[in-house]
C-alpha cells in the first residue's frame, strides 16, 4: 500500500519546520498554530517554506531529517494524521515510476 502524505499536513510540518521553535520543545497547540502563521508569513507562504526545508536538506540533512522528523511528530499530534487518498490508477502508476 502507497501512503501519500496529505498536503495540509505536509504543508504545515515544512512550516513547522521552518519556525522558531526549538525540537526539544513541547509546544501546545495553541503554540504550533502561531508558530505556522508566522513561519508561512516569514518565508513568503508555504512554498517558501518548502523551498527553505529544501535548502537545509541541501545544505545540513543532517540536522533537517530530525528536525523534519519532529516537525511531522508534532502536527500529527496536534492534527492528527491526515492521508492524501490513492486512487487505483494513481497506485498503478507509482508501482510503475
Amino acid at each position: 500500500m502507497i501512503a501519500k502524505v496529505d498536503p495540509l499536513t505536509a504543508a504545515r510540518a515544512e512550516a513547522l519546520f521552518t519556525s522558531h521553535l526549538s525540537t526539544s520543545s513541547r509546544p501546545t497547540a495553541a503554540a504550533v498554530a502561531d508558530a505556522i502563521r508566522a513561519a508561512v508569513r516569514a518565508h513568503g507562504g508555504t512554498r517558501g517554506c518548502a523551498a527553505d526545508v529544501a535548502t537545509a536538506y541541501g545544505d545540513h540533512p543532517e540536522i533537517a531529517a530530525p528536525r523534519m522528523r519532529w516537525a511531522r511528530g508534532v502536527v500529527d499530534e496536534i492534527y492528527g494524521v491526515r492521508q492524501a487518498v490513492v486512487t487505483p490508477d494513481q497506485r498503478s502508476c507509482a508501482l510503475v515510476a
